[in-house]
């Protein structure tokens, strides 16, 4: 029995009964074992790099409150409010990313953090959803016919993102965000000689980044051959999940998080997996698949072509990131520093899935087909 009336006239009463409270809890899961991870994952190395124990269980129980509150706060809006909340996030994005490449910290021979009252902050990691949203608007203002040129103000701002990314550089991002654009203009109705030619220059950009990128050319190769370059953390989480077995090890009794760099962030699934075993990684992949699954259904019913084309973005987003940092985790593709959604420790990770979720569920309520 819910503990909301259907008669309850509050905004919270309504955003109760018009939100998919299916995708909530698919979410809402998702985050739960993200809080579970962090505690399996991350002590090891925490002391592996001399901070205490629990640091970055802390730093994740600090954040998990900002991003729930995030996530409630921005689904309980319209789609013209998501539509300011993301203009005015993106805007201040753009803005960090540029004075990142300035006075940003760099880290592994890139620039994409900025020290903030103390918080260390990914100005990009909020670029990938509120550009989706801007661009959705762009693209449906074009599609008014009123003379607004939507479709050369989303090229010339997508030239801009992607700009600022390589210049970090961060190529799997840039990548993603490519993908995620791609398909907002194609589903806006995009000429087909228009997606033969970007598909062309989206092949290009990938040759031009293997021999422009040295780390990316590095990372290809050691895909292709293993034995060409260090290959520990791959073969480490290879064998993390071959050790899990079916039903895993149990918590806290796996053995690759004392000896993988990146157990707590970037191979979090090979951790889940070695302890938690084949059948939890699986039901993990279907919450993801749920997620994207249901949002595409619902995106796929709606008539105000900025809603269709801003939900379709962000849930391309979250399923793309969760496919490359698994596909990563499983050497079915080359290892890209990607966040599983929710579930591997980043706050700026968290807070901005958070906001994208968030705006992707306010876009997905019942509505009585009025944009106000």
């Amino acid at each position: 029995m819910t503990a909301v009336a259907r008669t309850d006239t509050s905004q919270l009463g309504r955003w109760w009964w018009t939100v998919d409270r299916w995708l909530l809890a698919a979410i809402g899961l998702l985050i739960a074992f993200g809080a579970v991870m962090a505690l399996a994952a991350s002590p090891p190395v925490a002391q592996r790099i001399g901070l205490d124990q629990f640091y970055f269980v802390r730093r994740h129980a600090m954040m998990l409150p900002a991003a729930l509150a995030i996530l409630i706060a921005v689904s309980l809006q319209s789609p013209l409010r998501v539509r300011r909340i993301a203009v005015f996030c993106f805007i201040g994005a753009l803005v960090l990313s540029t004075a990142v490449l300035l006075v940003g910290a760099e880290i592994k021979g890139a620039r994409r953090w900025i020290n903030l009252a103390g918080f260390s902050l990914q100005p990009s990691e909020f670029l990938k959803p509120t550009f989706a949203v801007v661009a959705a608007w762009m693209f449906a203002e074009q599609r008014r016919g009123e003379g607004f040129p939507g479709n050369i103000v989303s090229i010339l701002l997508y030239g801009l993102v992607v700009g600022l990314l390589l210049m970090q550089p961060d190529l799997g991002m840039a990548v993603v965000v490519s993908a995620v654009w791609f398909t907002q203009f194609f589903l806006a109705g995009l000429p087909l000689i228009w997606v033969v030619g970007l598909g062309l220059a989206g092949l290009g950009g990938l040759v031009g980044a293997y021999y422009s990128f040295p780390h990316v050319a590095s990372r290809i190769d050691r895909f292709l051959d293993p034995a060409s370059g260090d290959s520990y953390q791959v073969e480490r989480s290879l064998e993390a999940f071959t050790n899990g077995g079916l039903f895993g090890r149990g918590p806290g009794e796996g053995k690759v998080k004392l000896v993988l760099p990146d157990g707590h962030a970037d191979f979090v699934f090979a951790v889940a997996g070695e302890e938690f075993g084949l059948i939890a990684c699986l039901i993990v992949v279907m919450l993801f698949a749920f997620v994207v699954l249901r949002g595409f259904a619902h995106a796929m019913q709606e008539s105000n072509l900025f809603v269709l084309l801003a939900a379709a973005g962000l849930f391309v987003q979250f399923g793309l990131q969760a496919i490359i940092n698994m596909g990563s985790s499983l050497h079915l593709m080359p290892t890209k520093g990607m966040t599983l959604p929710f579930i591997s420790f980043g706050g700026s990770s968290l807070l901005a899935l958070a906001l994208g979720m968030g705006m992707a569920l306010a876009l997905t309520r019942r509505r009585a087909g009025e944009f106000r």
